[in-house]
């Protein structure tokens, strides 16, 4: 392997700090063994997430794949479990796993995803169908969306009596009830856990394919809040921002088969807690200034719709 990609490097020791530094400088050794034990040959340049690389790769006699190496967490242990599940109904391959160094032999698909789509029904729409597709029983061991609820509603009653914010009582209050009512007692579906436009990529074998999933256990309406969250630069330019969230979360609801209720609750907790973070974190695309503070505000914006269409 060569050349950790800058950003990437960067991101991870601002993340992980000496730890994410240590396990860098093993990085190459990782992928070079990697190579060595899956038959593999590099074929193209290295790119990167959030948490992971991903090497195109040629395996000897079986073609085209990329091997995809992410910094050890347990939020990014359960990714090969949800790909075995599906078997490549919805999502790519899985060829081979090395669960200890955190990796996978993966079906190669197209760099291009379904954020670059103008169209912002067909995102949406897309986006609801592989997620009903994705809606399978889940398999033992994995974690579930039910074990985070009191954590949920510790964090957002700490954040709502420490931050200094504007959300209005009756919307921190939805939310609240939201992981009261809907949180803690969930179905046994496996679901992608960060279904946004970005980790759905156009394939050969299947128009779009998903990527980079949680391996999570719940309700499957979870997802529209990841996916409305992801359709903020787009809905900043609506003339009606009401009508315009409005018609995602009745197009999310239609393509993913799913109660049109859970879908509005799940994404207006997710807006309240994305209002939160931000508050006390930033975001990847903003830590500070003016962009942050704009980006906050329309949180705040969107969790406050989400409750009217709620009442």
């Amino acid at each position: 392997m060569t050349g950790i990609p800058r950003e990437f490097a960067r991101g991870t020791i601002e993340r992980e700090g000496d730890t994410g530094a240590a396990w860098l400088a093993e990085l190459p050794a990782i992928v070079n063994g990697l190579l060595e034990q899956w038959s593999c040959v590099p074929d193209g340049e290295i790119v990167h997430g959030g948490v992971g690389v991903v090497v195109p790769v040629r395996r000897r006699g079986a073609g085209a794949a990329v091997l995809k190496v992410s910094f050890p967490h347990p939020g990014n242990r359960h990714e090969p479990d949800a790909f075995a599940a599906w078997g490549g109904r919805g999502a790519v391959l899985l060829y081979e796993r090395d669960d200890d160094r955190f990796a996978m032999l993966l079906e190669r698909v197209r760099s291009s995803s379904l954020a670059e789509v103008a169209d912002g029904d067909a995102v949406v729409a897309v986006a609801g169908r592989l997620s009903h597709r994705l809606g399978v029983p889940a398999p033992p061991g994995l974690p579930r969306l039910s074990g985070l609820a009191d954590a949920w509603e510790e964090q957002l009653l700490k954040d709502s009596a420490e931050l200094t914010h504007t959300l209005p009582r009756r919307t921190v209050d939805a939310a609240v009830a939201t992981v009261r009512e809907l949180g803690r007692v969930q179905p046994d579906t496996l679901v992608h856990g960060d279904l946004h436009a970005g980790n759905i990529l156009r394939a050969e074998r299947e128009p779009w394919l998903a990527v980079d999933p949680k391996g999570l256990v719940g309700d499957r309406a979870y997802d529209a809040g990841t996916l409305l969250k992801s359709r903020a630069p787009a809905l900043l330019e609506a003339d009606d921002l009401l009508g315009a969230v409005h018609r995602v979360v009745d197009a999310f609801a239609d393509a993913a088969e799913v109660d049109r209720e859970r879908v509005l609750r799940w994404a207006q907790l997710h807006a309240v807690q994305a209002a939160f973070w931000g508050r006390r974190h930033g975001f990847r695309i903003a830590r500070g200034g003016p962009r942050l503070d704009g980006l906050t505000a329309f949180a705040d914006h969107m969790a406050e719709l989400l409750t009217q269409l709620l009442t």
